[in-house]
């Protein structure tokens, strides 16, 4: 940590428009060159699947199939069983309505914003106003992409999601963390 830190209510603006880069790089990603259309597929008999889900009074929460709460009962035949037929699978359900696109776009930038924070919160501590530009765009864009870009691995790794859409998550990442990265080396205190 250098000596002279600083605080991090001088680093307001880089913060505020990192989040603001990063919100417009992600909408530019989705809505116009939409690269991320075929990440998800519908499923074989969506309404009768659908249906049944309905009918067997499935509430918004994250589901397991086949499901088991312990490695002993993993073990059981009949567990292994469900998992050799399968499908085996995670649900992810959310309440009924329709998409409220307002409220996701709210949230997303609320998190371009804290990641910005934290990222303006190490920074202040670990580089010295005048700090050269290369420095400064390096040191935040390392941590953007510790972030945006890594963080999606665990979904592959864990949930099952294909690698084509977690390694397109990763790309995004990197154009996060390139805006991020320059917009704290453009305004960083001198």
């Amino acid at each position: 940590m250098i000596p002279n830190a600083i605080p991090l209510m001088n680093l307001w603006l880089p913060i505020l428009v990192s989040a603001v880069f990063v919100f417009v790089v992600s909408a530019v990603l989705h809505m116009a060159i939409n690269y991320h259309k075929n990440d998800y597929r519908k499923l074989p008999d969506e309404e009768g699947v659908v249906a049944k889900l309905r009918a067997a009074g499935v509430t918004p929460g994250v589901y397991h199939f086949p499901y088991c709460t312990s490695g002993k009962e993993m073990r059981s035949p009949e567990v292994q069983e469900k998992f050799k037929q399968g499908p085996i699978g995670l649900l992810t359900i959310m309440p009924s309505g329709l998409p409220n696109m307002g409220k996701y776009l709210g949230l997303w930038f609320l998190y371009t914003l804290l990641v910005s924070g934290i990222i303006g919160c190490l920074a202040g501590r670990m580089l010295a106003p005048g700090a050269i530009f290369n420095a400064v765009f390096h040191f935040t864009a390392t941590i953007a992409f510790l972030t945006y870009g890594v963080s999606p691995l665990v979904d592959s790794i864990w949930r099952g999601q294909p690698w084509s859409n977690t390694l397109k998550t990763v790309l995004d990442g990197v154009l996060y963390a390139l805006a991020a990265g320059a917009a704290f080396a453009w305004l960083w205190p001198r």
